[in-house]
């Protein structure tokens, strides 16, 4: 793999979802590994499970990259999502907001306020998965959310200072790509023990809500599958989609 991440680069003044964009050049064979995909204006930014992500234009990063899915260990996905959220992390961190954590199972937080989003969507070949379509959203310089029982924050907010999306959006493909470089040579454990250490409220209790009903549980991690385990009278392991944050989500 030679390809370097975020090579090329292509800025986009307005689209529906970079994603959706992003999917339609690879299925189009107009895409390769590496390619990123960069939204002034994205209007129809897709979340989790069905949500909006909703940015203002030319004031956050919302980006798509495409990313072979070859890497070593690729039987257990969880691998690519943990070095995505770690790449945000890194980009975080040289900004100096040394309090960034990852919240299970795919979004980054300052303290307790959201402030970035990654949703990967993935192609196969049969049986065979292909590419994963990775699209990352983060706050820099909106200072006005509205998000339905969400707190959120930006860069801004958090440090004072203006930044260029599309610089920082670069730098992330920089990050990205050191850190897609680590699934070739370190061992799954490695990756998702170091996820855990950025892990949000771990080894902290909270309420996570299972259908209907509410519990008091603390976050002992993630396992190599991505489901999360937590300890309360008895051990618990849950899968994504199978739980929800109680007050904070």
């Amino acid at each position: 793999m030679n390809t370097r991440i975020g090579l090329p680069f292509l800025v986009l003044d307005m689209v529906d979802s970079t994603n959706n964009y992003a999917m339609g050049q690879l299925h189009a064979g107009l895409a390769k590994h590496g390619q990123a995909y960069f939204a002034r204006h994205q209007f129809a930014g897709k979340g989790q499970r069905g949500r909006t992500w909703n940015a203002n234009a030319d004031e956050n990063i919302t980006v798509s990259i495409i990313l072979q899915a070859t890497f070593p260990n690729n039987h257990y996905p969880f691998l690519l999502s943990a070095s995505v959220a770690l790449s945000c992390i890194d980009l975080l961190n040289d900004l100096h907001l040394s309090e960034t954590t990852i919240k299970w199972p795919n979004d980054i937080y300052w303290r307790d306020r959201k402030t970035g989003g990654i949703l990967i969507e993935n192609t196969y070949h049969g049986n065979e998965w292909k590419y994963a379509v990775v699209g990352i959203g983060l706050n820099v310089n909106q200072t006005s959310f509205v998000l339905d029982g969400i707190k959120a924050a930006s860069i801004k907010q958090i440090t004072g200072f203006n930044n260029d999306p599309v610089i920082l959006a670069k730098e992330l493909c920089l990050k990205l790509d050191t850190r897609y470089a680590q699934l070739f040579i370190r061992q799954p454990e490695e990756i998702v023990q170091e996820f855990n250490m950025h892990l949000y409220k771990m080894g902290n209790n909270v309420k996570l809500k299972k259908s209907s009903i509410i519990f008091d549980t603390r976050i002992h991690g993630v396992d190599l599958s991505g489901r999360l385990l937590t300890k309360d009278s008895i051990d618990r392991i849950f899968s994504v989609g199978e739980v929800e944050w109680v007050g904070s989500d």
